[in-house]
């Protein structure tokens, strides 16, 4: 039997509560679509914790800033719904923009503090559109567990703080980047890349992974970070955002490896913004 597509509200919880009601947990696998296999590997992540998979494909206007690649993003659902329906998802929630947002729309949900750093302050209201998507996903389907991909670190402590404060039952989960080969994370604007950009993209990786190394073994964080944008600059990026080590829960700036951290960094190759983190 093919996998089922819903578009609205009623039909998603009425398909969920199906389930529900057979004592089934439900997983939540939110994404933008232009599936790859840091997705499916979410997907193979709640098959293998909860009884029903639900993946949803929307890409979220609101999260666009002025001068993005909204029109741009890639796009594919047929293709998409066969990937998910191959990995041995159950359903997929496919709403439209005017469903997510009807006429008279006006609640935003912004997560201060952590939206406002880093992402945040250089794509100013990103999370405030995924904080508002998140919360109206997680509040539609109501799921027991929802899957996140640790290579968007930053958004995935945004919406735990979000759901701490806004005490919705659902277990956050951050399941780890999944990486070409030579370590480039997968990422759906990597489709930008050209094929000698594509050869200089894995620099970012190396770049962060020696100030992760840095850092564990001592060094100060500020000259490991100020090295790596130079190697980034020579490898072929035209700029970058930040290369910075940052506290693994609250994302203050650290010094030093005392407490669990984490290096993160965005930078520009081509007409793609790449951004990636590694542990300390």
């Amino acid at each position: 039997m093919s996998i089922e597509v819903v578009r609205t509200v009623a039909d998603l919880r009425a398909r969920l509560g199906d389930w529900k009601c057979d004592a089934l947990t439900v997983g939540l696998v939110p994404t933008m679509g232009a599936l790859h296999d840091g997705h499916l590997s979410l997907v193979r992540r709640s098959l293998a914790v909860t009884g029903r998979t639900c993946l949803t494909l929307f890409v979220n206007p609101r999260q666009f800033g002025a001068g993005e690649d909204l029109a741009q993003y890639p796009r594919g659902e047929a293709a998409d719904v066969a990937l998910a329906e191959a990995e041995g998802a159950h359903l997929v929630f496919a709403p439209r923009p005017e469903d997510m947002y009807p006429k008279g729309f006006a609640t935003q949900v912004a997560v201060a503090g952590l939206g406002d750093i880093l992402e945040g302050e250089h794509r100013p209201g990103f999370f405030t559109g995924v904080a508002t998507v998140v919360a109206k996903l997680l509040v539609q389907a109501l799921p027991d567990h929802a899957f996140f991909g640790d290579k968007d670190y930053q958004q995935l402590q945004v919406i735990r703080r979000l759901v701490a404060d806004l005490d919705i039952p659902v277990a956050i989960e951050g399941c780890p980047t999944q990486r070409e080969p030579d370590g480039l994370a997968l990422a759906s604007r990597n489709a930008y890349l050209t094929a000698d950009e594509r050869r200089s993209a894995p620099a970012l990786y190396r770049a962060i992974s020696s100030v992760a190394a840095a850092v564990a073994g001592g060094a100060e964080a500020a000259g490991a970070c100020a090295g790596a944008t130079t190697v980034l600059m020579e490898a072929g990026f035209s700029a970058v955002d930040y290369v910075t080590v940052r506290d693994a829960e609250t994302l203050a700036p650290v010094t030093d490896a005392n407490r669990p951290a984490r290096v993160l960094a965005a930078a520009h190759l081509g007409q793609a913004r790449l951004i990636d983190n590694v542990a300390v």
